[in-house]
């Protein structure tokens, strides 16, 4: 036992538990078992749209990709997040200035942004076809990585008294992007119920219907696995109240959120059959030939 902590200290960093019973056993293991899940999923999803041209020139792959990038780069966070005594926020230990945790604030902005180019795509397509083109995606996912890093930096390089606030005001902005992506999935499930099926049978309306079912699923995962950890963050920061734990690896809020990062490209594969496909020809399909044809 003392061997582990020792090893640990010599590093820098201690290990987030300290192995005294089964429980923190289950702890470590968990953390490892989910960080590699997660860099597979997420990293095979990545590869499989940047080695697919097919894939790379629809806005809604772009997409994707960016989120499965962000993906890729929590699960890789989890190796130290959830392996070693970390504690993010304020205040911080042996923390990473929040850069980690970070990193799901593209994803609740690129989500947002994908529901409006499914709303435009699918309910004003003449517009859409007109002024939302490739270039203009990639810009737009271009500045949630922007964006969000900025106000990283703001948060990291003021004051701490000012960067609370700062944080304070980012979880009132948190709220009405909520409220908007809650707005937006009620309609584009109304459009994907009522509006397509008036459509006449064709690729383009299949494509349509994959296309919405994807992100609503996506965001109704991301909304249910998030909130948790944000109405405790509310309770913490604006009422004093609010849970507190020993690190990030036993915080069971900052867990459920980490575990967008795979719930979001699983469902990517689960509905688009032209990805699955594309993870075939791509990844699996060079790791074991056999993959390649199934």
């Amino acid at each position: 036992m003392r061997l582990s902590n020792t090893t640990a200290s010599a590093s820098g960093v201690a290990f987030s538990v300290d192995f005294s019973s089964p429980q923190d056993y289950l702890i470590f293991l968990f953390q490892i078992l989910f960080a590699t899940s997660t860099v597979l999923v997420a990293g095979t999803v990545v590869i499989a749209i940047s080695a697919t041209k097919a894939l790379r020139i629809q806005n809604r792959f772009i997409f994707m990709l960016s989120t499965s990038i962000c993906d890729t780069l929590i699960g890789f966070s989890v190796y130290y997040l959830g392996l070693f005594d970390v504690q993010e926020g304020y205040p911080s230990r042996n923390g990473t200035y929040n850069v980690l945790p970070s990193l799901l604030g593209v994803n609740i902005l690129t989500f947002l942004f994908a529901q409006f180019d499914r709303y435009f795509a699918v309910c004003h397509p003449f517009i859409y076809s007109r002024f939302i083109t490739r270039p203009l995606v990639i810009c737009i996912n271009i500045y949630c990585w922007v964006y969000n890093f900025a106000h990283l930096l703001a948060r990291n390089l003021l004051p701490v008294s000012k960067s609370v606030q700062l944080f304070v005001f980012s979880i009132i902005l948190f709220q009405l992007i909520v409220l908007t992506k809650v707005v937006m999935t009620i309609k584009l499930f109304v459009i994907a119920r009522y509006q397509l099926e008036r459509d006449p049978p064709s690729a383009d309306r299949d494509s349509k219907r994959e296309s919405l079912r994807i992100i609503i699923f996506v965001v109704i995962s991301f909304l249910a696995l998030w909130c948790p950890s944000f109405v405790n963050i509310v309770l913490r920061f604006m009422l004093g109240s609010g849970l507190t734990f020993r690190n990030e690896a036993t915080n069971v809020f900052a867990i459920l959120a980490r575990f967008n990062a795979l719930c979001t490209p699983s469902v990517y594969l689960w509905g688009s059959p032209a990805l699955r496909a594309a993870v075939r020809e791509s990844v699996w399909g060079r790791v074991c030939p056999c993959c390649r044809r199934r």
